[in-house]
């Protein structure tokens, strides 16, 4: 596809997106009611939608490889982040889930008050004792409550070929809880980059690595083990397929 029609396309996906973000927005606080699962379902429905339209308008798709490695209860999903396109395919690929995000997120006009009807594990990335604290006993709740926990462990998007600094948190929820740790890696960020306005078509893989008992790990060695697998399945990986 040439430079123009990956722009154009782009043009639309966007302007559709936009409005789709209004509308489910106001959906979302007339969700406050209703019971979490059944506000997940609703919600989430922006997530298939988004998906939908810029695999049709783009050309974006994806294909999954590990799904025989997803525990059958709720665990911990330590994924590579690469763009915005993997929060929005963890909700279709694995049961109803919450994120660990800092705070501030919640106060983002539209996508800001969706997310907080998805009962997020909000933490003070200011305080990082706090924030571990935050991260266990709101963990805890949301596992009780059959919800995953999804932690982006290098706290920010990066670009293909780099890795950042993959934090402890996700291992210490794994270690103080007894909750399987399942890691994620993905080639998203090829064809939808950090920041990127345009999406260029192609298929991404995403693998699912075995869940990793955290009961005989240290915090520090377990953070450590997901990140060697996690960094050598991208490089396995490569670009997403055109």
């Amino acid at each position: 596809m040439n430079a123009a029609a990956v722009f154009v396309r782009s043009l639309v996906f966007a302007a559709v997106q936009v409005v789709l973000t209004v509308i489910f927005s106001i959906i979302a606080l007339l969700t406050f009611a209703l019971p979490p699962h059944t506000r997940y379902r609703i919600i989430t429905a922006w997530t298939h939608s988004v998906l939908w339209l810029v695999e049709r308008i783009c050309g974006l798709r994806y294909r999954v490889i590990g799904r025989e490695h997803i525990p059958a209860t709720p665990s911990i999903i330590l994924c590579k982040h690469q763009s915005a396109w993997e929060t929005l395919a963890l909700q279709q690929i694995f049961p109803p889930q919450v994120w660990v995000v800092k705070r501030e997120l919640l106060r983002m006009p539209f996508f800001g008050w969706g997310l907080a009807m998805l009962s997020p594990i909000a933490i003070d990335r200011g305080n990082a004792r706090r924030a571990l604290e935050q991260l266990v006993t709101q963990g805890r709740e949301r596992f009780a409550s059959g919800f995953w926990v999804v932690i982006f462990p290098e706290g920010t998007r990066v670009a293909p070929g780099e890795t950042g600094e993959y934090r402890v948190g996700g291992a210490w929820l794994a270690t103080r809880t007894g909750v399987p740790i399942v890691p994620v890696a993905h080639n998203a960020g090829t064809v939808w980059g950090k920041n990127a306005f345009l999406k260029y078509p192609g298929t991404v893989t995403v693998s699912i690595g075995p869940a990793i008992d955290p009961r005989e790990w240290k915090a520090d060695a377990l953070i450590r083990e997901v990140e060697r697998w996690i960094e050598a399945e991208v490089a396995r990986l490569g670009t997403a397929q055109i």
